[in-house]
């Protein structure tokens, strides 16, 4: 077997594995991604998966998809960030499509409540883990701290994480730049502008249409899965192609099963137009990421060759750091209510501290221990 194609399938078997236990959102994601590219197979630096994580902070679509395709991109080359991006949204697409079809016989999802109730919680100490680990490595002076204090108390009110990221990473490099008191020759640097140019009236609810509104919001969608119900409320359910009933459902679905959220696409089109519908909106929605991708990833070394754009990406950095950091008191807010979410978080948290159980593993304990506690209590 040649290094490429070695290479090719440990990309896949990774991210495949991810795909399946990927469960907490992106923020989650990329806590389970970095102990598994940096800690224990060492495919790069923190330092460098920092980057990736700052630069695909500032681009359109799946944070965490598009931290798989970056990767795989570092480790096998442009094959490795088509692997690694349909290896790790593949389960959620899978399992989706089931549940998208027996949604459509059977009118009802299927109960996980139990599953779920125990996952929340151990997610919040891998990613508790996670921001430790990155934010030492983010956090190199006095100033990049203060800055990530501030994006943290700014999103916590509220400031939109892109603005905030942004406005970082502005501040920062006129900071650092001013304090350097040196010129600093600034090779070219072209942002990309992606506009979504699609005005095409079209007549009849068909594959091409579906294909073509996921399309539109793969390439502009920032944010949260609340963001994404924001957008497909007004993209179908305005038009009446959806009721906001299933739209409700359609998000759930992506938010209890593995992989990113935006597998919700797949349960979508599978209603608007059965099995063709649901691989026209699939791959609608994830295309813009993969193109965004392929291009940028080869940017990212240059940026750092250029003094003043490697205090950008420092500094927004460590503003997604911050970001991480004010999802975790978020999502620790609205998850640890009673005294059973608390003791399997602290469960999660001496597994993640003190011993080496692989966070997949943390995954399964805790969606058994929320079985458990909501059954016997």
């Amino acid at each position: 077997m040649t290094e490429t194609r070695k290479n090719l399938k440990e990309v896949a078997t990774v991210f495949f594995k991810l795909g399946c236990f990927a469960f907490g959102g992106p923020a989650a994601h990329i806590a389970m991604m970095e102990d598994e590219i940096v800690v224990k197979r060492k495919w790069m630096t923190r330092d460098y998966f920092l980057d990736l994580i700052g630069t695909t902070n500032l681009i359109p679509g799946p944070n965490s998809t598009e931290m798989t395709m970056h990767c795989g991109y570092e480790r096998a080359g442009k094959k490795g960030l088509f692997v690694a991006g349909i290896a790790f949204i593949f389960p959620a697409i899978l399992i989706t499509a089931l549940l998208a079809y027996l949604y459509m016989k059977y009118g009802e999802l299927p109960e996980v409540t139990p599953f779920i109730f125990g996952i929340k919680p151990a997610v919040l100490a891998i990613i508790a883990s996670a921001v430790l680990k990155l934010g030492k490595k983010a956090v190199k002076t006095t100033e990049l701290a203060v800055l990530g204090l501030l994006v943290l108390i700014v999103t916590l009110l509220g400031v939109n994480e892109i603005l905030a990221l942004l406005s970082a990473g502005v501040l920062g490099m006129l900071y650092f730049y001013v304090k350097e008191k040196r010129s600093t020759r600034l090779n070219s640097f072209s942002p990309l502008f992606f506009s979504s140019g699609f005005g095409v009236v079209l007549t009849k609810l068909s594959t091409l249409k579906v294909f073509i509104v996921f399309l539109k919001v793969g390439a502009i969608l920032y944010g949260s899965g609340y963001v994404l119900f924001a957008y497909l409320d007004a993209e179908l359910v305005s038009r009446g192609w959806l009721t906001r009933v299933e739209l409700i459902d359609a998000i759930a679905v992506g938010q209890f099963t593995p992989g990113p959220v935006l597998s919700t696409a797949t349960f979508i089109g599978y209603q608007l137009s059965g099995f063709p519908g649901a691989l026209a909106a699939t791959t609608g929605i994830f295309l813009p990421s993969f193109l965004f991708v392929l291009i940028l990833n080869p940017f990212i070394p240059k940026m750092r060759h250029s003094k003043i754009l490697r205090y950008f990406l420092d500094a927004v950095n460590v503003a997604a750091v911050a970001v991480m950091l004010s999802v975790l008191l978020v999502m620790a807010k609205e998850t640890l209510l009673d005294w059973r979410g608390i003791v399997i978080a602290l469960t999660a948290t001496v597994l993640v501290f003190k011993t080496n159980v692989s966070p997949i593993w943390i995954i399964i304990i805790g969606a058994v221990l929320g079985c458990i506690l909501i059954r016997c209590f």
